[in-house]
């Protein structure tokens, strides 16, 4: 079951050792197995979980140099994306895991649980709420997110939690550029500098993706993030 899994991390020039490609597969179990109850994902086949979103998580390493970084916070992570397979492939990374949804934060805790995961932790609840408080409020060396929202809202949520200096990626499938455009403004008000924009292929397949890698410049004024729901209704321009 696992050789695919190492030839494509192979590819990413990451080696696990055999605990973690347990990890893998107990992850890839749970995810499947809690998919029949509740909805965690579209993809289930292993050939595609493996591809979309555990290659596709790791994938970050190829523009970004991991072993610079300890706190790390996954903003609308899911089902774990890219989160736990970062934990799982790179154990020394301190990550909190975010969601809105209680159901997806449990199944995290129980994968947390079972994989024995040490340093890694879960928030239920919005992006909003949770970057006012002074525990997570530019507290972060990298922001991730996998999530989908247009890049002005992502860096309302995302750019709060990261302390200058540190990093905020956006994975983003498809084409970018007018996005990226419209979003300049946000990121300047927000304190943030468009350091980046990284175009790729999923190693062995013909998926586009693209990685966004904004750096925290400056503070983040203490009105942003805007109230819940603001972001997402009314991007900055």
């Amino acid at each position: 079951m696992n050789q695919l899994l190492e030839i494509k991390l192979k590819e990413l020039n990451i080696q696990i050792n055999e605990i973690q490609k347990k990890q893998f597969d107990t992850f890839y179990s749970m995810l499947v197995e809690w998919n029949k109850v509740m909805n965690l994902t579209g993809i289930t086949e292993y050939e595609e979980v493996i591809e979309k979103h555990f290659v596709d998580s790791l994938s970050i390493v190829n523009i970004f140099d991991l072993s610079e970084v300890n706190t790390v916070i996954d903003v609308g992570t899911g089902a774990g994306f890219p989160g736990i397979p970062l934990k799982i492939a790179f154990p020394h990374l301190k990550i909190t895991l975010l969601d809105s949804l209680n159901k997806r934060i449990h199944f995290l805790d129980s994968v947390i649980d079972e994989l024995k995961l040490d340093g890694i932790y879960t928030i239920h609840g919005r992006a909003e709420d949770f970057a006012k408080k002074d525990d997570y409020r530019e507290r972060y060396d990298l922001c991730v997110s996998r999530a989908v929202a247009n890049l002005s809202t992502l860096s309302e949520y995302c750019l709060p939690y990261i302390r200058v200096g540190g990093m905020f990626i956006s994975y983003k499938s498809g084409d970018v550029d007018d996005e990226v455009l419209e979003s300049k403004k946000a990121i300047s008000i927000l304190g943030g500098k468009l350091d980046n924009v990284v175009k790729f292929q999923l190693p062995g397949t013909d998926i586009n993706r693209s990685f966004i890698k904004i750096e925290k410049i400056k503070n983040t004024g203490k009105k942003y993030p805007r109230k819940a729901g603001l972001p997402s209704k009314e991007p900055l321009k």
